[in-house]
Parts: structure tokens; sequence; C-alpha cells
């Protein structure tokens, strides 16, 4: 078959599909990339070939601030509606345009994306491709027994509770996407594609063909209706382009009782005074041995700033080997690394509010699986605290476990080489094979 990928640029939008990406071309599946500038050179490395944007920007976390200063003051309804506009709908028809062009020469069968990825409606509805949507986050589809998106919230338990959220909704809608949505069927009317009636949040879960979603059922928040198009697949990671380095202080794990590992992520990570510093801080002096990742950013400063024996600060570690070993992961919440310290057991302390991560905390604090401490700048008395809790109290570690074992019994590629499977079957007799697939799991 011929696959065309395709992600919003953003690494946590682009990473989680690589690895599905290397396993589709390995099982000798025809694999292509289109992608802005900052992305052509990771999908070039992978031996992929890589249609680079022409009419559409690149807009991302690293130019966003320079393309659209006035967005540092914005904050709440306000920043959501604004990155609705600018970086989820605003190119949507360039991207369209650009895939068209592609399938001129490249007429491929599936078009693979990142669940944020809104050009897939036109592709699928104007260009009659079958469309495969990567979920790299929570579910943002709208259900009368979620909180709304992007507040942070937990499910409500009490009816009033319940009102307090279906009011929220209600705003969400009218206030803050229902400009968005204006925007976003305006593009669509110029398409000649059918405008968006619904919440524009449900057009990534309802307008695929299917949606892979990364994680596991007792990671997400309960749901009385059931989308058929959604299969949950376990821990989607990213391609790992070469045999990891070995941990340079091996001898370090096996002296030191406990393992935490801090990390600050590999796109909010210019301040470390947010979470990396606050965290050092708070527990330098615990006795545990702290491995610090810096996605290569200050990290001979910051070795400078800590030479204790029992503090390792690198530019990068194997997450996969490290989170195995650990006792506690203190980071800001974002998706993939919460999703790999869960499939190992490992429980959390969090701080982290935009980008989404709020909401993923938040999944945190709800299923009992580390502390979300509900700040972007995160006191060090704060994380101490909340380190101590978790690592003392065995709630904690039991309810990562009992997720760890959950994830388990998911083997990513193989649930969707599965669906592949049914692929000519599908296109012949139907129904979705997506709703007999979950009925297994």
């Amino acid at each position: 078959m011929k696959f065309l990928f395709a992600a919003v640029p953003g690494d946590g939008h682009f990473n989680p599909l690589t690895g599905l990406a290397m396993h589709l071309k390995d099982a000798g599946h025809d694999v292509r990339w289109y992608a802005g500038p900052t992305y052509i050179p990771k999908v070039e490395r992978l031996g992929i070939p890589a249609y680079p944007y022409k009419r559409a920007s690149e807009v991302t976390g690293d130019n966003i601030g320079e393309l659209f200063p006035e967005r540092v003051n914005l904050h709440g309804p306000a920043l959501i509606r604004f990155d609705g506009k600018n970086m989820m709908v605003a190119n949507i028809g360039n991207y369209f345009e650009d895939i068209a062009e592609i399938n001129r020469s490249f007429p491929f069968d599936i078009l693979v994306c990142d669940a944020a990825f809104y050009a897939m409606k036109p592709v699928k509805e104007k260009l009659g491709k079958r469309v495969y949507a990567i979920g790299v986050a929570p579910s943002l589809e709208t259900s009368k027994d979620v909180p709304p998106n992007f507040v942070g919230m937990k499910p409500a338990k009490t009816a009033l509770g319940k009102l307090l959220h279906r009011g929220m909704r209600f705003m969400m809608e009218r206030t803050v996407l229902d400009d968005v949505k204006r925007f976003f069927n305006s593009i669509l009317k110029d398409l000649a594609v059918a405008p968006v009636q619904g919440s524009l949040f449900d057009v990534s879960y309802r307008s695929p063909d299917v949606v892979f979603q990364s994680g596991v059922p007792g990671f997400a928040y309960p749901r009385r209706e059931r989308n058929p198009r959604m299969i949950f697949v376990g821990a989607l990671q990213p391609y790992k382009t070469s045999i990891a380095r070995p941990f340079p202080y091996p001898e370090k794990l096996e002296r030191y009782e406990r393992v935490i590992v801090i990390s600050q992520g590999t796109v909010d990570n210019k301040d470390q005074n947010k979470l990396i510093v606050p965290a050092l801080e708070a527990l330098k002096d615990s006795g545990a041995l702290l491995v610090v990742t810096t996605a290569h950013y200050q990290t001979a400063e910051l070795r400078q700033r800590y030479p204790q024996d029992n503090i390792v600060i690198e530019d990068f570690v194997d997450f996969d080997f490290i989170l195995g070993r650990a006792d506690l992961f203190v980071c800001n919440g974002g998706y993939g690394s919460v999703l790999l310290s869960l499939s190992k057991g490992v429980p959390l302390v969090t701080a982290g509010i935009r980008e989404g991560k709020n909401d993923i905390n938040a999944h945190i604090d709800y299923f009992n699986v580390g502390i979300d401490l509900r700040t972007e700048n995160p006191k060090p008395e704060a994380i101490r605290r909340a380190a101590e809790r978790v690592l003392s109290e065995p709630q904690w570690k039991a309810n990562a476990a009992r997720l760890r074992d959950e994830f388990s019994r998911y083997q990513p590629y193989e649930v969707i080489d599965a669906y592949l499977a049914n692929e000519a079957a599908y296109r012949q007799n139907g129904p979705l094979p997506a709703q007999a697939l979950n009925a297994a799991m």
C-alpha cells in the first residue's frame, strides 16, 4: 500500500508517528511524508522520501513567538481561540492544495496523520482517500461524561458538577470555538467540502476512517458512548534511529536505593527555572539518584551548578531504559513520556498547564498515578512534598503498576497490522473493522 504521513508541526505530533512510519516501511509498504522545513531533515534521516510544504507555512513552538508576538500575553479562552485559528485551522487550505498536488505524482492509498491535522477532512472527502488518524494526546472528542477540553478538570461526580461542566462546554463552543469553526467552515466552503455542524473537537474522531489512540482504556476518562472508529493501541513511541547510548553511570544505579528521573521535555525547556531547577533544589538532598535530561540545553551549566554525586545531568538518556529502573518521574506532562512512564509502572509528579498539559496532568490526578501540582512554575517545597508522598504512600505505585499491566497487553503495531489486514475486505464488504477489533481487546 501507499501511505502519506503528515502531522501538525510539533515534536509531540510528529515524533509518535515515526515508529509507525518505519514499521510500515520495513513491512514493504511505500511510505512518504509531507512535512515542513523543520521536520524534512528528520524524515530524510529515517530514509523516508519527504515532500516539503509549498503553499503551507510552518508554525512551531519555536517560531510562534516570532510570528505572533501578541500570543505571549494570551491566556485561557483567548489563547485557545488564538491557537485554534493560527495553529490548527489557518493552514488547512494550503495543506490540502499541497497534498492534492502530491497525489498527482504519488497517488497514495491512505493518509496517516496526527489527530490535530484537520486537513484530513478535505483529503478524505475531496480526494476520496482513506484516513488513519493517530491520537497523540487524550481524546478531545466531546461527551457529556467528560469535562471541557483544555481546562485541566476531572470528570464531575455530582449533579452540580456535571451541570457546571455542561455550561462550560456550551460557553467553550459558543464563545471560544465559534469564531474558529466559522473560519474553518469558510475554508471548507472554498474547497467545496461540507461544513462542520457539531463541535470542532469532534472532527478528528468522526472524520477519519479509524483513530489509533495512543494509550489504554484504563488511562482514559470513562464515557457511556463509544466511538466505533477508535482503537486503543497502547503506548506509541518514536522510532529509535540508532542503538541507544548506554547509561554512563551504571554503578550509581546499583549504589542508590531510589532513582528519580527529571525532565522538562523537548519543547518548553529553554527556561529551566520552571521545573528542572526547582526539582533539583527540592530533591538534591533526598538521598536518591537524580537523573536529569536537558534535551541539549544548558547541560554544562547545570552540571557546574549541581556537582553532587547523586545528580546525573545528560543531554539525553534512553527513557525506555531509565524509566524501567526509576521510582518516580518528575515532568511537565508531555503525553508520550507520561505513557512511557506508566507503561513501566512509574508514578509521577507533574507541573504543566500550557499546550494541553493541564488535561494530561488532570488524568494523572484522576487515576491516582501521581500528583498534579497544577502550575507551570512549582516551588521546590511543593515538589519535595509531592515526591515524598508518592514515594512513601503505596497506592501511587500500585495504581501505576496496574496500568503497567494493562499496557503490557497492547502491542501497538500488531493492533494496527490487524486493522490493515482487514483493509481490503473492508473496501469490498464493510463494516468498519474497528468495531470488531475493539470488541476483542
